[in-house]
């Protein structure tokens, strides 16, 4: 018993063991000595497969932007086709206030306004091959008046008119205005694209091919046959000729003058109500 004694004396003298702290001075786990490292598996995806995975991601990414981009591109060009025709709309008001100011000045001075001589014709042809000189026929492929209710846009100068003269008895031609060129281009304008008849859809087709010469838009063509600008002769070269219907109520008698109650020649300002039926 006394021996037991000795034995438990020295025990519940021993200091307690201290536990050691789980973390290291810096906050950091310490690592567990016992703990068994798992092998790094190998990736259940093939290293091609990710590769292409990670291209496709790029490719999607670069696509997203070029269209972006593209998209932001082409609210600009809208934004600047808007602007042109404001401007153009502007510049027409301008002239028909200039000129109703200068018709109420010859009025209250008691004298007649005398109109500017047109510069520029809708020429139609009316009639087919039948009785045809060959001089006719030539001067008829020259202003591309193939068919007939063939039309198309000339400018006035002397060579044009004594070619007018010439085929007077097959076709009929007037002055347009601005009314009727912009329904002729809008409603039956096509150009002509690698010898293809190839319908206006958009402006981005007429940027391509006049673009160099500064026209981007319909509204810039309308211009430049209104005006006759310096790229008339571009952009009427463009322009396949306008096939028309026959006017509605049928033609008159194409083998009488229209100052005589036919239909061929010259009908001046009357063209634009002859083109309302026939647009």
């Amino acid at each position: 018993m006394a021996d037991s004694a000795q034995k438990a004396a020295p025990a519940a003298a021993r200091p307690p063991k201290r536990r050691e702290p789980k973390t290291l001075p810096d906050g950091t786990r310490k690592p567990n000595p016992y703990k068994v490292e798992k092998k790094r598996r190998l990736p259940a995806v093939p290293e091609v497969v990710l590769n292409r995975r990670r291209e496709r991601r790029a490719h999607k990414k670069k696509s997203l932007a070029l269209k972006l981009k593209a998209k932001a591109d082409k609210r600009k060009l809208r934004q600047k086709y808007f602007t042109r025709a404001e401007a153009y709309i502007k510049k027409y008001r301008t002239m028909e206030k200039e000129q109703l100011r200068l018709k109420r000045e010859a009025k209250a001075q008691g004298t007649v306004l005398v109109p500017a001589e047109a510069r520029l014709a809708f020429v139609i042809r009316v009639r087919g091959v039948n009785q045809i000189h060959p001089k006719v026929r030539k001067v008829l492929k020259l202003l591309r008046l193939l068919q007939i209710n063939n039309g198309v846009f000339v400018q006035l100068n002397k060579a044009t008119l004594s070619m007018l003269r010439i085929a007077e008895p097959f076709i009929t031609w007037g002055y347009p205005n601005l009314k009727t060129i912009k329904q002729m281009i809008y409603k039956r304008g096509h150009a002509k694209i690698d010898g293809r008849r190839v319908p206006l859809y958009s402006n981005t087709l007429i940027e391509k091919y006049l673009g160099k010469y500064g026209i981007i838009c319909v509204e810039d063509m309308v211009h430049e046959i209104f005006t006759q600008g310096k790229n008339f002769q571009k952009v009427n070269n463009f322009m396949w000729n306008f096939k028309l219907n026959n006017p509605k109520g049928g033609w008159r008698m194409k083998t009488k003058h229209y100052v005589e109650g036919g239909d061929f020649g010259n009908r001046e300002g009357k063209i634009n109500a002859l083109l309302a039926k026939m647009i």
